[in-house]
């Protein structure tokens, strides 16, 4: 450990680090309040639009909004929470005004990238941290509730990964250490995950809209809830429904219905999650060979012939 590392160990051992957050969207001001539950100071927060100077005032009441090379002056840690696009220039654009500060902290919340982004403010002497949360967040003060039970992706160099991994357990989190080279496989992990549960409930709403179910969460959230669960717990050993029992029939008649009706892209995702759930289910011997091979024939034919 360098002596600009040691300096800011030592300080952090000693007591509370002043924070500086730059982007106060739903993760930034929520993340800054969990820090400053946990006693550290925030000296300033960027904010822009109405919106997030609206969130910075509910989750961060009495920090100054402050310019960002303001807030990197104040800060002995300054966290980024900005989208993934915007990082880089950012870093970049802030170390050619010579704003980043030896012994300085610099965090930022990406899922994508690990500390090379961080490269600009590590030269100048600044420790860098990569800290994601996985999981969503709606900007409001249930998200601090919900730390206790979300993990971190951290990223940071081995001699002061321990400062990292501390500041995630004062937020009430736990740290999962990512290797730099992993960190596109991991957010692509997440992103897989949550991303795309929220696009096939949204299907799954409006398909039962469509029929005229008034309260359609009632209906898929107590199924959803439990496969999820399942899902976790048994891997594709908690699979259900008509693919995994090989019920080409009824696969064909969802693709039939499905054809009818003007949404390509719900045909489109349940066609391919389909297709992958024969496949997966098939390879890991779940599936018989000859019902799943009916399976995937009822997928890949339409009116044209096989696809």
């Amino acid at each position: 450990m360098n002596s600009a590392e040691t300096s800011t160990a030592d300080k952090r051992r000693r007591g509370r680090l002043g924070i500086g957050v730059i982007g106060a969207g739903r993760v930034g001001a929520v993340l800054g309040a969990a820090l400053r539950a946990a006693e550290h100071a925030v000296v300033g927060v960027s904010a822009v639009s109405e919106e997030s100077r609206e969130r910075a005032a509910n989750l961060l009441p009495g920090v100054p909004v402050l310019d960002i090379p303001e807030i990197v002056e104040r800060s002995e840690l300054v966290l980024l929470a900005v989208p993934d696009d915007a990082l880089g220039p950012l870093v970049a654009g802030l170390a050619k005004t010579n704003a980043w500060q030896a012994g300085q902290l610099v965090a930022h919340t990406s899922g994508r990238f690990g500390t090379d982004i961080l490269e600009p403010a590590r030269r100048a002497g600044a420790i860098p941290l990569a800290l994601h949360p996985a999981m969503t967040f709606t900007g409001m003060s249930l998200d601090l509730t919900r730390l206790a039970d979300c993990s971190f992706g951290v990223t940071a160099p081995t001699a002061v990964l321990p400062i990292a991994q501390a500041l995630v357990v004062e937020m009430g989190a736990e740290p999962v250490v990512i290797d730099e080279a992993d960190r596109v496989n991991y957010h692509l992990a997440l992103a897989h995950a949550s991303n795309h549960l929220v696009t096939i409930t949204a299907q799954s709403v409006q398909l039962l809209k469509d029929i005229g179910v008034e309260n359609p969460d009632r209906l898929l959230g107590p199924l959803m809830r439990a496969s999820l669960e399942n899902a976790l717990a048994s891997g594709e050993h908690a699979l259900t429904g008509p693919v995994a029992r090989g019920d080409a029939g009824t696969v064909a008649a969802h693709l039939q219905e499905l054809g009818r009706q003007d949404s390509a892209d719900l045909q489109d995702t349940y066609r391919a999650l389909s297709l992958a759930t024969a496949r997966r289910a098939m390879d890991r011997g779940l599936l018989s060979e000859a019902r799943g091979q009916a399976v995937i024939d009822a997928l890949t034919l339409d009116a044209e012939g096989p696809r």
